[in-house]
């Protein structure tokens, strides 16, 4: 079996899952819900973080942008409610491309650590204007309107809004890294000195990463704050000490730099937080304090590079056959 149709056999299992899901287990639909969310949150982070080499401790910027941006609109607006719903995340995902068009040439200049501590600077900036700012319910939060349909079908409609959205940063993701594009920023990863002196335009290219990413978590953030019925600036639309670190422990845990590393992952770390959440109650921050402790040590190059060589790398490799008279090397 090819690897193309083995992926494509397993992205169908999996689309068959998520469209029964909510049917077969009804009661943990939310739940679910915030799987795909925390995919998403993967699969963007990704994009930047394992393809390109930038580790951004900020992206949760983004989605706060698209959370204010669809839950302001909806307010404002005057139009019925899945009509604002609709050019809310629309709003969302263009003002969050939009920010990171503006500020990628300045913040994506700098290299290393230091970009890690801007884009975190961004955030907690970020989080601190909205706690401050009236207009968009300042600390006290805003609330999101409500829904209109029976109050069983709401988790339900959320759920498949966030499942289509993370389905389609699966899809955008892919095509990138097979196209000139994915080319590029790994090239920027590898030797960004030596992509630029063959020729290479790495800001744009980085800019354009960054706008990829920036547009999937705004276009996000409506869905969740409906979901959730309240936004808070520092709990959920610019939740860095959650969302921000979640969202790089999840694509290490599966393996940075790969297609599917973030998908599992964000499956394997939101499934144990779950479980965490219902049978550790009041100690699950310990609990979680300690799974990071795990990643960070046993699984450096996540579960798709994990093996018991490269836990212990002082480990001899195997000897391999010495090739047979008369057989060349691969005899």
């Amino acid at each position: 079996m090819t690897a193309r149709r083995r992926d494509s056999l397993l992205m169908a299992a999996i689309g068959a899952a998520g469209v029964v899901a909510p049917w077969a287990v009804p009661e943990v639909t939310t739940q679910l819900a915030f799987l795909w969310l925390m995919i998403l949150f993967a699969l963007t982070w990704d994009v930047n973080g394992g393809q390109m080499g930038y580790n951004s401790f900020g992206n949760v910027f983004f989605f706060g942008l698209g959370v204010y941006a669809c839950a302001v609109l909806q307010r404002d607006s005057g139009l019925s409610y899945y009509a604002a719903l609709a050019c809310g995340i629309g709003l969302g995902a263009l003002v969050a491309a939009g920010a990171a068009l503006v500020l990628g040439p300045a913040i994506l200049a700098i290299r290393g650590h230091y970009f890690a501590i801007a884009t975190l600077g961004l955030a907690v900036a970020a989080a601190d204007l909205a706690s401050a700012w009236e207009y968009v319910g300042a600390a006290s939060g805003l609330a999101s309107p409500l829904y209109p349909g029976p109050i069983d079908h709401r988790a339900r409609f959320f759920y498949y809004l966030l499942f289509a959205l993370a389905a389609l940063t699966f899809l955008a993701v892919r095509r990138l890294y097979c196209s000139r594009l994915g080319l590029a920023i790994n090239a920027i990863r590898d030797d960004e000195d030596k992509a630029e002196a063959m020729g290479l335009h790495t800001t744009r290219y980085k800019v354009f990463a960054w706008c990829v990413s920036a547009f999937f978590l705004g276009a996000a953030g409506g869905p969740v704050g409906n979901l959730v019925g309240y936004i808070d600036p520092r709990e959920l639309a610019f939740a860095g000490d959650t969302f921000g670190v979640w969202m790089v422990l999840m694509a290490v845990l599966g393996g940075k730099g790969t297609l599917w590393g973030p998908v599992i992952g964000a499956t394997v770390f939101h499934l144990t937080q779950e479980l965490f959440w219902t049978y550790l109650l009041g100690w699950q921050r310990v609990a979680m304090g300690l799974l990071i402790v795990v990643i960070v040590v046993f699984f450096p190059s996540g579960i798709l590079g994990w093996s018991p060589r490269a836990r212990n790398p002082r480990r001899p490799a195997p000897a391999r056959a010495a090739p047979q008279p008369g057989m060349g090397a691969e005899g």
